[in-house]
């Protein structure tokens, strides 16, 4: 696990230089912001159309030669990019080819990623797995972004690409050496616990993308885990442009104190990763209740007087939001059978990039209606109020039956609450 966390922590600093790099190539080329969100949205809209296929294909296939592959095809990507740059032949038809391209190989690599890190630990410590490696993801994010203008100052545009190639080349080195625990590749393959004597592989109708919707959709604390993250992702999680314009307009602040919001808010998601890793037995409850209280903050923020006040409110804000990030995905990565886990995992990308794509342009429109005071006031009252609706739904509704099929086609009733542990 070790070795896993440095090699993700290479990779993620190598794919923020590589973003960051990008933003500033497309600018180069064709001078436009628009284009700019163009490249980055070529990139993400594979998830929403091939993210199933990819955890289809993540539950069917060894899970580290999933990984070693994909991460040797991302690297050939980012070194053909950089070749492109140096030889001065790139364009923009090449950069959203290969940004598509990029997007495609991404939906295997993503979940098969996530998964074999689970697979490092024992079952009692994939929580606290999933926390160290959004420690990672932070902290790989902070370096890359450093390092990215230190590389091309020095180096030029193609290098930073050349670099993201390697990193990939690291992660698929390390691979092999890897040492999954005792069962996980078993459980894997069986989709049941190594002692419980199941057929060695899945039939091929239970590998089927229908399969994994199929589960998501029937399993009630999934679609209020869904539920909770999209509402909060699109009016409470998108503050770089909520406090931006907050900062910079009624709190006639500049440029500068938006850096310095940012940094504290990256400060708070780093410690929130570490206060995550310490959960045990996180559940949707557990999230929404984080998600609810971060929103309150955020109301608070919204009225904040100051830029004083509001550096108090970021920092707990931050933390809330990355301890709620890191139990909702212990339960997404946790909840379903071993061998459904890349399917459920396919079908939440492909949510997830519905909300990245659709929240920004709808804040964006709360934003012209209501101000940025009145988009983070509303938008946190919303989200603690559907929550808590959800929560009192729940209490009143008490037990619902879930039917689970085992895979002797046999079903066993489960007790389960719509957002319960």
């Amino acid at each position: 696990m070790r070795w896993w966390s440095a090699a993700n922590l290479v990779s993620n600093a190598g794919t923020w230089m590589q973003l960051t790099v990008q933003n500033l190539l497309v600018l180069q080329i064709t001078g436009s912001a628009a284009a700019t969100g163009l490249s980055i949205s070529v990139q993400a809209a594979p998830a929403l159309f091939v993210s199933l296929l990819g955890g289809a294909a993540v539950d069917r296939w060894p899970r580290k030669l999933t990984v070693a592959v994909s991460q040797a095809l991302l690297g050939a990507v980012a070194f053909t990019t950089a070749l492109l740059v140096a030889l001065d032949r790139i364009d923009m038809p090449a950069l959203l080819v290969l940004a598509a391209v990029t997007g495609v190989i991404a939906t295997v690599d993503g979940p098969a990623c996530a998964l074999l890190g689970n697979d490092l630990v024992p079952r009692e410590d994939v929580p606290s797995a999933i926390g160290v490696g959004a420690l990672v993801h932070s902290a790989g994010r902070l370096a890359g972004t450093a390092l990215a203008g230190v590389t091309v100052g020095f180096l030029g545009t193609g290098a930073a690409y050349a670099a993201n190639g390697l990193s990939f080349l690291f992660v698929a080195s390390v691979v092999p050496f890897l040492r999954p625990v005792h069962g996980a590749v078993a459980e894997h393959r069986t989709g049941t616990e190594p002692t419980a004597g199941a057929r060695a592989v899945p039939a091929p109708a239970e590998l089927s993308v229908r399969e994994g919707l199929r589960f998501f959709v029937r399993r009630p604390r999934l679609m209020a885990l869904a539920g909770i993250t999209g509402i909060s992702s699109v009016f409470g999680r998108n503050y770089g442009l909520t406090l931006a314009v907050l900062v910079t307009g009624p709190l006639a602040g500049g440029a500068g104190s938006f850096g310095t919001v940012s940094t504290v808010l990256a400060v708070g998601g780093i410690i929130g990763a570490i206060l995550g890793a310490r959960l045990r037995r996180p559940s949707v409850r557990t999230v929404g209740l984080l998600a609810a209280a971060g929103a309150l903050l955020q109301v608070v923020a919204g009225l904040s007087p100051s830029l004083a006040v509001l550096m108090v409110l970021v920092l707990p804000m931050a933390v809330v939001e990355s301890v709620s990030d890191t139990a909702g995905t212990a339960v997404l990565q946790t909840d379903p059978p071993a061998h459904l886990r890349g399917r459920v995992l396919g079908v939440w990308s492909s949510i997830g990039t519905v909300w990245s794509l659709g929240g920004p342009p709808l804040l964006g429109l709360l934003m012209e209606w209501a101000g940025a005071r009145g988009a983070l006031v509303a938008g946190g009252l919303l989200i603690a109020g559907s929550i808590g609706a959800g929560l009192l739904v729940r209490r009143r509704g008490g037990l619902t039956p879930v039917t689970v099929p085992t895979k002797d086609g046999d079903v066993t009733g489960r007790e389960a609450l719509s957002t319960a542990a």
